[in-house]
């Protein structure tokens, strides 16, 4: 197990992004997707506010999927931290937009829980920082929502190593995580991925198979080749499971703070990715696979 605060989580999570943007399964197969996640020991579901396609849907609709499917689980959900997000929203054109008023993610927060169906999120993440609002004011209103009650614990998302320390100057101890990019593809978070180290803070890379699916779709010879990804698919070949697997058991191996978010969108593949938690990768591995 991993934790967030002191929460204890699975080492890998989910993440439920694709299960409510453009491209999402119908609602059965998603369903499916949450259940088999839970099924294969994923204790830690993330969504957001702003997961909804646009036109076709409405803010809040990732967080009433996973609300519904959590109702609908036949197993142990008390065992599960569902983390949310606020301060981002779409466009009618697909894009994104940022928000970090505090009146703005107060009002967020308490929708949040309300499509959740809970008294207090369990780990309430602000989205990005909003560069037309001051981010300790953004940070205020975490604070204000921890100190109400609506929010259990608080994390931050998109970050850089100053935000982290603002972030903890103004939060403390309730600051348990930072969700930022990390991947074989991504590599530029090593900085903040050590201060999460130090202060002991959940690192929960998003996108964190970047580049790896991508590149499994050329022909063997290719994926070997490559000189960002092919280590990942010689590893994967010679342990017998897929590159996906290998990656999050890299990141897994990067610190004990991390807890990836692979997405997903199918059962089969939530499965395959909760099983990088039992694949340890030794040190010539890890050499091969780069720091």
């Amino acid at each position: 197990m991993r934790y967030v605060g002191d929460i204890a989580v699975g080492p890998v999570g989910l993440g439920a992004m694709p299960l409510s943007i453009e491209g999402r399964p119908d609602e059965a197969r998603a369903v499916a997707t949450v259940h088999a996640a839970l099924d294969a020991g994923v204790t830690l579901i993330d969504t957001a506010d702003s997961y909804h396609v646009p036109g076709g849907g409405a803010p809040g609709d990732g967080e009433l999927l996973v609300a519904r499917a959590l109702a609908a689980y036949g197993g142990d959900r008390d065992r599960v931290l569902v983390a949310t997000k606020g301060g981002r929203g779409r466009t009618p054109d697909g894009g994104w937009t940022v928000n970090g008023d505090p009146g703005h993610l107060r009002r967020a927060a308490e929708a949040s829980a309300r499509r959740l169906g809970v008294e207090a999120i369990g780990l309430y993440q602000l989205h990005k920082p909003d560069p037309a609002v001051p981010y300790a004011e953004s940070l205020g209103a975490l604070r204000d929502l921890l100190d109400a009650g609506t929010i259990r614990t608080a994390g931050v998302s998109n970050v850089d190593v100053a935000q982290i320390r603002l972030a903890r100057a103004v939060l403390g101890d309730q600051l348990v995580s930072v969700q930022n990019r990390y991947s074989p593809a991504v590599r530029d978070g090593e900085p903040e991925l050590a201060l999460c180290t130090e202060l002991g803070l959940a690192f929960l890379p998003w996108s964190p198979l970047g580049g790896i699916s991508r590149s499994a779709l050329d022909g063997p010879s290719a994926r070997e080749a490559d000189p960002r990804f092919g280590a990942f698919h010689r590893v994967a070949r010679q342990r017998g499971v897929s590159p996906q697997r290998v990656a999050l058991a890299w990141a897994l191996a990067r610190s004990p703070v991390v807890v990836p978010i692979p997405g997903a969108s199918r059962p089969e593949t939530a499965r395959d990715s909760a099983g990088a938690a039992g694949l340890v990768l030794d040190e010539r591995e890890l050499a091969l696979l780069g720091p």
